[in-house]
């Protein structure tokens, strides 16, 4: 039979906690008869268990947690101190440093194995639920509060029982035992229940006298003297807890997964033909969430205030899960840990986005109305297994994003783009566009600045391409990024705006703001929509035209897909060289080819040949972005226009990616070329006494 764990807490210090902890593990063992394991786990309070137990460690927790061998009794035997009354004990350093050192996890690994040593291991925790109180917590079956007839006592222990209530500790786990309990003083049992809302588990009569004796003696009253009062409370108390098993009863509660065939963690589904009773329970507590949280009113603004909101919320949620009658949802603890976690990541958060958004290896997510999730990993698209409980909660997300950047999407909008905290750029459509629920697309970017080092080590360049690119940048070359979706233009406009010298004044132009520039001296400007009367718009072409009134030295707009190409290459042409732009297009032709036909859309009457002559005499590089079928990403071409050739635009490929063929793991091979051409714009700069290696435009 597996055993079980208590552990005593409490709220302040002064209550008798330890003493008690203690005199119940000895009291266990001659009572019961049993094997029992005390840990002394109180940080703040270390070796007080060694003077009421006169029992000295032999290795501390902190040997035990780095333990990696296989835990048996015997090899448990080298770390414990043994009592002859049959108590085993071992406790935190008495040095904090030395505590705070333990590891957690890896004594949570040890803690798996004691039940099948010890029927019963008492443990001794402080009055802080620090990480070390918590894993205890986690494999406890009971959790005894220790308070005392005080209301400085009962006011902190409010507090700690809504902190482990909010811990995931259910309620019938806590039980209060009143220490130094006296029938004349004025709080009595009836006071404390009426202040904790609980009845107390036992009073363990005040009994200074023999506590300072057996203290004196460093030795547990319990052994030394039975009918003493607080040695005959204690008891009682294991007694009671046998006698009504309450032991037993608490492990069902603790692990009703045993009789369920179904996993303790996976939510459960709904049957053929009825409605999912996990998405149905979400969808009360929200309701009553919202009852009882105005979540319009709160500060979404001040980090401060969110953490207290989180708080708040939780609390509420979990009293609310506490009322409901739901045992045939949430079998496990770890089950009640996942709804609530999925509730308040939808009542605060982006709900089921949250865990995709904090993967460092997803780097883009599309939400298909509320029951598809996709996202890509590693170049591929696959489906997650968590969704939305409904489409108004997509739509809620949607508007939690648009809203502090000024957005709105409505029936009469019914897009809008818009960015996260982290730059992450968001793009969302919601009915009657879009006709099976509102959608989200999110492109994510690195918690951590790529440069080009990143991408050589990624196989996107090689050392040479970017040696020649960065030469390309500082020497003021216009350059445009060409690429398809995902490609990663965005990435490698970051990466060559990077090369930017620190001295020069840079002014970006996004719809979106996702560029993230490592200078100093940048200026961000970012468009506007039409308020609801339909004024005020802000567009891409009306901020390049106001950076040229801004002493730019260079200017970088986000993507060019309208008339502001027109502007962009005016800008190019008028005495602001280095500016670069991306394009949507599959070649450095196409690219060009695009860009004749953006000029076109601003409307200025320019014949064709007079369009070409521009953006022969604006654009002198075009790098081509592509990302191949395996989802690798690769700069395919790195391309400069020579000029006009006849009525054509001439174009000369300096550097060229080359597919092979593919592995057997389905990855592209392939392999970087340099043409050997040498591009126009070296040879006039190195008339300005600049000296370029030639070395990267050959073979090697």
């Amino acid at each position: 039979m597996p055993g079980h764990m208590i552990s005593f807490i409490g709220a302040k210090g002064g209550v008798g906690k330890s003493v008690v902890a203690a005199n119940y593990a000895f009291a266990n063992s001659i009572e019961n008869k049993q094997k029992t394991f005390l840990i002394d786990a109180d940080m703040k309070s270390a070796g007080d268990q060694s003077l009421i137990t006169g029992m000295k460690l032999n290795k501390s927790l902190k040997e035990l947690s780095a333990f990696s061998g296989s835990m048996e009794p015997r090899a448990l035997a080298s770390f414990i101190s043994q009592h002859k009354m049959g108590v085993s004990f071992i406790g935190v350093p008495n040095d904090p440093l030395m505590a705070q050192a333990i590891d957690v996890d890896g004594l949570g690994r040890t803690l798996k194995t004691l039940s099948k040593i010890y029927p019963l291991t008492v443990v001794d925790l402080g009055s802080d639920l620090n990480p070390l109180a918590l894993k205890f917590l986690e494999y406890s079956t009971l959790v005894m509060v220790v308070v005392s007839p005080d209301m400085l006592v009962l006011n902190q222990t409010k507090r700690l029982y809504s902190e482990l209530i909010s811990s995931m500790i259910p309620q019938e786990m806590i039980q209060f035992v009143v220490n130094q309990s006296q029938s004349s003083h004025p709080i009595s049992t009836d006071v404390i229940t009426k202040q904790l809302r609980k009845k107390p588990l036992a009073l363990l009569n005040r009994d200074d006298k023999n506590t300072i004796a057996a203290l004196a003696r460093s030795a547990p009253l319990v052994t030394l003297s039975k009918s003493a009062p607080l040695a005959d409370g204690v008891y009682s108390l294991v007694r009671l807890i046998k006698q009504k098993s309450i032991l037993t009863q608490l492990e069902k509660i603790n692990r009703k997964e045993i009789a369920k065939p179904q996993s303790s963690s996976a939510p459960l589904k709904a049957r053929a033909g009825s409605k999912d009773p996990w998405t149905e329970l979400k969808s009360r507590i929200h309701r009553g969430l919202v009852e009882e949280i105005d979540f319009k009113k709160q500060d979404n603004k001040d980090p401060h205030a969110q953490v207290i909101l989180k708080e708040q919320t939780k609390r509420v949620v979990i009293d609310l899960l506490n009322k409901e009658n739901a045992t045939d949802v949430l079998r496990s603890k770890e089950q009640m840990n996942q709804i609530v976690k999925e509730i308040l990541d939808e009542a605060l958060g982006l709900g089921p986005l949250e865990d995709l958004l904090a993967n460092t290896k997803v780097s883009e997510i599309m939400v298909v109305g509320p029951k598809k999730i996709y996202f890509e990993q590693e170049g591929k698209n696959k489906l997650s297994d968590v969704t939305f409980t409904n489409d108004h909660q997509v739509r809620q997300v949607i508007e939690r994003i648009v809203q502090p950047i000024g957005r709105r999407i409505d029936e009469k909008t019914p897009y809008v783009d818009a960015r996260l905290k982290d730059g992450s750029r968001v793009h969302a459509i919601i009915p009657p566009c879009a006709i099976d629920g509102c959608t989200i697309t999110i492109r994510k970017f690195p918690e951590n600045r790529l440069t080009y080092k990143d991408l050589v080590s990624f196989g996107s360049l090689t050392q040479e391409m970017a040696d020649f690119l960065r030469i390309a940048v500082e020497s003021h070359q216009n350059i445009i990024v060409s690429g398809g979706t995902g490609s990663g233009k965005t990435t490698l406009i970051n990466v060559l705006a990077s090369f930017i010298p620190a001295n020069e004044r840079i002014i970006t132009c996004e719809d979106s703001a996702e560029l993230d520039l490592p200078q100093e001296h940048v200026v961000r400007l970012e468009t506007r929509p039409p308020s609801l009367e339909g004024d005020g718009e802000v567009d891409i072409r009306l901020l390049v035209k106001q950076t040229l009134r801004m002493k730019p030295d260079r200017i970088v707009v986000g993507e060019c897909r309208g008339g502001e190409a027109l502007d962009m290459l005016q800008a190019m042409n008028t005495g602001h060289d280095g500016s670069m732009t991306t394009i949507h297009s599959n070649s450095p032709r196409d690219a060009i080819s695009r860009l004749e036909t953006l000029v076109q859309y601003a409307g200025a009457g320019l014949s064709p040949k007079g369009i070409k002559e521009m953006i022969a005499s604006a654009v002198n590089l075009v790098v081509q972005q592509q990302r191949l079928d395996d989802g690798s990403r690769r700069i395919t071409h790195i391309t400069e226009i020579t000029g006009m050739e006849g009525e054509g635009i001439s174009q000369q490929d300096i550097f060229k990616y080359t597919q092979e063929g593919v592995n057997k793991q389905g990855k592209i091979i392939g392999k970087f070329q340099a043409t050997g051409l040498i591009p126009k714009f070296i040879e006039k700069i190195e008339k300005k006494g600049y000296k370029i290696p030639r070395g990267i435009f050959t073979n090697n």
